[in-house]
Order: C-alpha cells, then sequence, then structure tokens
C-alpha cells in the first residue's frame, strides 16, 4: 500500500550519465570541419526564361482555322503553342534604373514657424480672409437686390401697397335682424348707454 501523505514514489531507474536521449543521426557531411576548410558552391548557369504565350496569334490561327467554341480554341492552343517573341515582350529581371540624387519615402514636413505664430500672422491672415468674404457677400446682395428692382411683377405690387382690408360680416337670416331684444341685463339705461359707448 501507498504511505499516508507522502507522493507515491517512481518506480523506474534511469540510464547512466553518458546515454544520449533521443535519435542518433550518423554526420555524413564531415561536420563542422568539412564546412570551415572546404566551400562547395554551385556555378551558375544560364536559364533562359520560358516567354508567355502568344494568346492574340493562336486567336487569330484559331479563328482563321474555322474554331468557334472554347473547347476547339483549346485543342488549338494545345496542337499549335507559340510564344511571344523577346523584342515584343521583355521581362525585367534587372532593377529599374533610378538616378543616384533620389530620396525614398515621403519628405518631411517643414518646421512650424514659431515667430508668426508669437506674432498671431495665422490669425491676421484668416480675419482677412473673413473681411474679404463679407465683402463679397455684400456685393453679391446688392447685386440681388439691383435685380429685384429692376423686375416689378404684379406680387411686388401687391406687396409693396395692399389692398383695402375685406370687413368681416356674419351671416345672419333675415327674418331675425329686426327683432328687439327680450332681456335686459344692464342696471339701467345710463349703464346700458356707458356699455355701449365703451
Amino acid at each position: 500500500q501507498a504511505e499516508v501523505g507522502k507522493p507515491q514514489r517512481n518506480c523506474y531507474t534511469l540510464p547512466g550519465l553518458d546515454f544520449s536521449y533521443g535519435l542518433y543521426l550518423p554526420r555524413t557531411d564531415g561536420g563542422v570541419p568539412e564546412a570551415i576548410g572546404h566551400w562547395h558552391s554551385i556555378k551558375p548557369r544560364a536559364v533562359r526564361a520560358l516567354m508567355p504565350r502568344d494568346f492574340v496569334s493562336m486567336n487569330r490561327g484559331a479563328v482563321r482555322a474555322g474554331h468557334s467554341t472554347a473547347q476547339q480554341f483549346n485543342q488549338y492552343y494545345k496542337a499549335k503553342e507559340t510564344r511571344c517573341k523577346e523584342e515584343h515582350f521583355h521581362l525585367s529581371t534587372s532593377p529599374p534604373k533610378v538616378p543616384a540624387d533620389i530620396t525614398y519615402g515621403i519628405a518631411t514636413r517643414p518646421s512650424t514657424p514659431f515667430f508668426d505664430l508669437l506674432q498671431h500672422k495665422y490669425k491676421e491672415l484668416w480675419m482677412e480672409q473673413q473681411r474679404a468674404l463679407m465683402v463679397t457677400q455684400k456685393m453679391g446682395k446688392k447685386k440681388v437686390i439691383l435685380v429685384q428692382q429692376s423686375r416689378e411683377t404684379r406680387t411686388t405690387l401687391l406687396r409693396k401697397q395692399p389692398g383695402p382690408a375685406k370687413e368681416e360680416s356674419f351671416w345672419h337670416l333675415p327674418h331675425w335682424e329686426k327683432v328687439e331684444a327680450h332681456l335686459s341685463t344692464f342696471p339701467g339705461p345710463g349703464a346700458r348707454k356707458k356699455a355701449f359707448s365703451a
């Protein structure tokens, strides 16, 4: 049985100090001494880049041959494959020629003129712009007023000289107009006259 209050002991025995863990790969290339002593370099060979297919001439030939469907065109491409000529198509393998004094990246922003900030020059420029804007707006309003004054229509005339106000008259039944009042709520005839005069 396991001891109370103690972890179980491992029952496996570890190998000795001369044991190396993992898979052993024997070196066949000589290791570091071989790399330092010799330099095995691959000689460059001239590889000619394959030019892309010339679809313009192949399509022209397929149409002349009487082909009309996509499948016939694909068969024609496989049978008579033509490539672009070097004088018509240029593969750029070298970097572009750049002048020696070119500066890459974005040009730096010029430093802020603190003297102009201290003198409130930007405020003065803004005020001048606002004044010029106000002058142009006033000139525009004057032009609009002159145009309006030159054209007189019936609406403008009616606005200037409105007609007399129409008195509002309520409609009454004609046979009730001459009937006298049957009630008098005034305390006396003097109060009645005073109320009607007011």
